[in-house]
């Protein structure tokens, strides 16, 4: 009973909350879908933090979501050891500098008073979900080597029957509890991230794609004006 409460009603409660959220965010107040950006408070610890946590955390995403989305082509790249030792060593050190980058933007908003004025409850909880979600994942990475390999077939299987509806938690239950809870917080992030600035990530401005081009054109009567 406990796996199922865990491993299958949790998930479909977290991704109906992030839907939920998320729509009744836009409808009620739109505009609060931004960073809110304290950038201008304070600059300089800011860059030491968010680089390394935006560089590490994207390329980390980005190989959870191959192992995803083409399972059977990422296995089939991972069966060689050369290329597994390589992401291997690549995910391990995008892993640290996320999670150097996201300590060092918890440390700024602990410290700084401008930062800490402006820092709401649920930014203090998203900040350490994730934090633990990092922390979690880079002691995965150290301690249970090789999951690159083993991630598509634990996880990604797992993942698969839940979005097919069909869950089957076979898969994962027999994880180290790091790994389990790791693949738990996971979704306790998804569940608050509707309600978090982390929502602006799906905000971007695609019509900037195809919007038609502005064209500038220089008044020379008012240059003139204005240098007079």
């Amino acid at each position: 009973m406990s796996n199922i409460i865990l491993f299958v009603a949790f998930p479909y409660v977290a991704v109906v909350l992030a839907i939920w959220g998320g729509v009744h965010r836009y409808r009620t107040n739109r505009f609060s879908y931004s960073t809110l950006s304290s950038q201008l408070l304070e600059n300089r610890t800011l860059f030491w933090g968010s680089v390394p946590w935006h560089y590490g955390i994207v390329v980390v995403l980005v190989a959870h979501l191959l192992g995803f989305l083409i399972p059977g082509m990422w296995e089939a790249m991972t069966a060689a050891p050369s290329a597994l030792y390589t992401i291997e060593t690549i995910g391990f050190a995008f892993g640290l500098a996320a999670l150097f980058g996201l300590c060092v933007l918890f440390i700024r908003r602990l410290t700084k008073d401008r930062i800490r004025s402006v820092t709401s409850p649920v930014d203090w909880a998203l900040l350490i979900v994730l934090l633990v979600q990092v922390a979690l994942g880079f002691y995965v990475s150290l301690v249970y080597r090789w999951g690159a390999d083993w991630y598509v077939d634990t996880a990604v299987p797992w993942l698969l029957s839940l979005v097919s509806l069909n869950p089957n938690t076979q898969y994962v239950t027999s994880l180290p509890w790091v790994v389990k809870l790791h693949m738990l917080n996971g979704f306790l992030v998804i569940a608050l991230f509707p309600f978090s600035r982390l929502v602006h990530l799906i905000m971007f401005p695609f019509w900037y794609l195809w919007r038609p081009y502005q064209l500038v054109i220089r008044n020379s009567a008012i240059s003139q004006v204005a240098r007079h």
